[in-house]
């Protein structure tokens, strides 16, 4: 992230945190001050520490975090202390479904502030190995 006076350029890391926070599947555009708030109050470093937190959780048959592998459709802060996550399953039928909402909510719940986590799990869009970051995509040997 860098500062051109007191607007603030984001890398794409940034941009795929901002994306999480989206609500409309486009990529909203955000200028913000340095220091000040986003939309419904979200910051970036909260959401960073969220990201942060899914980033440790894996599913059991796949050697890549599940943000990492797309998984995660949306992360939103509707009031203090709440998170809500939107997330999917490689699979409908998933045998790890179980375990990885409630690691989800055991991790995200261990960031500063969060005390409550909903973890929705849908499956539109259908999730396919597009939706992938390019870290996984390699570590899996698809590129």
């Amino acid at each position: 992230m860098s500062d051109n006076n007191n607007l603030v350029d984001i890398d794409d890391t940034e941009a795929q945190l901002l994306q999480a926070m989206a609500i409309d599947d486009e990529l909203p555009v955000y200028k913000a001050y340095a220091g000040t708030e986003l939309a419904n109050n979200q910051t970036l470093a909260k959401m960073f520490d969220i990201v942060e937190a899914i980033k440790t959780v894996y599913d059991p048959e796949i050697p890549v975090n599940i943000y990492e592998l797309g998984l995660i459709y949306k992360i939103d802060l509707p009031g203090e202390g709440v998170c809500n996550i939107e997330m999917t399953l490689t699979a409908p039928n998933c045998p790890a479904a179980d375990f990885l909402v409630e690691d989800v909510k055991q991790k995200v719940s261990s960031v500063d502030g969060i005390n409550e986590v909903n973890v929705n799990i849908v499956f539109e869009p259908e999730w396919n190995k597009d939706m992938m970051s390019e870290e996984a995509k390699l570590e899996l040997g698809f590129m």
